[in-house]
């Protein structure tokens, strides 16, 4: 599931870890204290883990272009680096492709389940929506954003791209002392409330800095997603939209429906059941929209739309466009004032106007 060895030579990372070998000793209970300088004149890929990078790299290295090589890397993230993002997650995406010439917005943003209405938390006796447990859950859009920026934009198969994260999932990949971390901290929690995430991350207690961990649950979900799409047909944009049917209006959804009727414990200290149905899912779809701009004087920013808080840093520019900040002096007191004023009044706005436009 490696690139070939003949043109490995062309990626920007010279030294690649394959899922299929052992760490090297070099790994085991050491971090990197440093990152080298990389230059590329085939292609670059950047991402928050290597692995991620080095997929996409792989990626651009059989022929595919950038965002086949963001849908593999991001897909490969959501394996190696569980404790900041997953399927359950968001995706908001800004985008410029030059054969369209223009930049747009993929909102893979799912919204809060329709049974979520401030009366029925009140009639749950509560004021504020927990920060953990079933209640706080959305749509998930992350899946359906990673999918779409496929269909629309790349030209690889769905299967060629999930193949990274599949491996990953299966053979292993190295524990980043962060996910040793966030599950150290959430161990009691898990044994005693999320028996389900117990198996999967504590088997054999809390995984150590470094070593290696598999999670074939998530491989045989992926694996599965492709198969009710490959078994019906061959076509590549149709292969998509079924895969999506099988998570948004399939076994996925189903499973999610069925895991928010358990009642769990959460930060108010009582148990709860979930808001998010199977309806919920099969209710949402991506959004694609233009995205909002300003010209900031040599500079054109685009954001999202006010679902995000994206438009927060336009109103800070649009505040500072009058000021001479260069004249301020770089980090003086004036310009920190100034910078911070406008942040903590574009960020009032954001709290008082922004939300979904579709709910308005």
């Amino acid at each position: 599931m490696m690139p070939d060895p003949a043109v490995r030579s062309r990626t920007a990372l010279e030294t690649r870890i394959s899922p299929t070998a052992p760490l090297p000793v070099k790994l085991e209970g050491m971090a990197f204290t440093t990152r080298p300088e990389l230059r590329g004149s085939f292609g670059m890929v950047s991402s928050t883990h290597w692995l991620a990078s080095q997929s996409g790299m792989a990626v651009l290295e059989r022929g595919g272009n950038a965002f086949d090589a963001a849908v593999a890397a991001g897909f490969v993230l959501q394996v190696v680096e569980p404790h900041l993002n997953g399927l359950g997650g968001d995706l908001p995406i800004i985008l410029r492709d030059v054969r369209h010439a223009a930049v747009e917005v993929i909102c893979g943003q799912g919204p809060a389940p329709k049974a979520a209405s401030i009366r029925h938390f009140r009639e749950l006796g509560l004021d504020m929506i927990p920060g953990t447990g079933l209640l706080p859950a959305t749509v998930p859009g992350a899946f359906g954003g990673w999918l779409t920026l496929l269909a629309n934009h790349g030209t690889m198969r769905l299967g060629d791209l999930l193949r990274y994260a599949i491996e990953y999932a299966e053979v292993g990949y190295p524990v980043v002392p962060g996910i040793s971390q966030s599950i150290a901290q959430v161990e009691d929690l898990f044994r005693d409330e999320w028996p389900e995430s117990a198996r999967v991350y504590l088997a054999n207690g809390v995984p150590a800095p470094y070593s290696t961990f598999r999670n074939p649950d998530l491989a045989r979900t992926y694996k599965r997603l492709l198969a009710e799409a490959e078994g019906q047909t061959n076509d590549r944009d149709a292969q998509i939209e079924l895969v999506l049917k099988a998570f948004y209006h399939g076994f996925v959804a189903e499973a999610i429906d069925d895991a928010c009727r358990v009642p769990t414990i959460d930060t108010s200290g009582r148990r709860h059941m979930g808001l998010l149905t199977a309806a919920d899912l099969a209710g949402w779809k991506v959004r694609v929209e233009p995205s909002t701009q300003l010209a900031y004087r040599t500079a054109t920013v685009h954001k999202t739309g006010p679902w995000g808080q994206g438009p927060v840093f336009l109103q800070q520019l649009a505040l500072l466009e009058g000021l001479d900040l260069r004249g301020l002096g770089f980090l003086s007191a004036d310009h920190i004032h100034s910078v911070t004023e406008s942040a903590k009044l574009a960020f009032a706005d954001r709290e008082a106007w922004y939300g979904d436009p579709d709910f308005g």
